[in-house]
């Protein structure tokens, strides 16, 4: 039996005060490196929204959307 993956609900910033977004991943760390790099195409990087300002974890996808929202 195999370990469950996590998911990761998080909200980037642009700066203090500054245009918030939130997404759901299943590996943060990665996620944040692809934000900051410009390498996810949209809204992120055309608003410079790439500082993690708070994150939490939820045992499943389902739930992680549901917090997303």
């Amino acid at each position: 039996m195999g370990m469950k993956e996590n998911f990761y609900i998080y909200i980037l910033s642009s700066q203090r005060r500054g245009t918030l977004y939130t997404g759901v991943t299943s590996n943060l760390p990665k996620r944040i490196y692809e934000h900051k790099s410009g390498l996810v195409e949209g809204f992120t990087k055309k608003y410079g929204v790439h500082r993690l300002v708070y994150y939490e974890i939820a045992k499943d996808a389902g739930t992680a959307l549901v917090r997303e929202r």
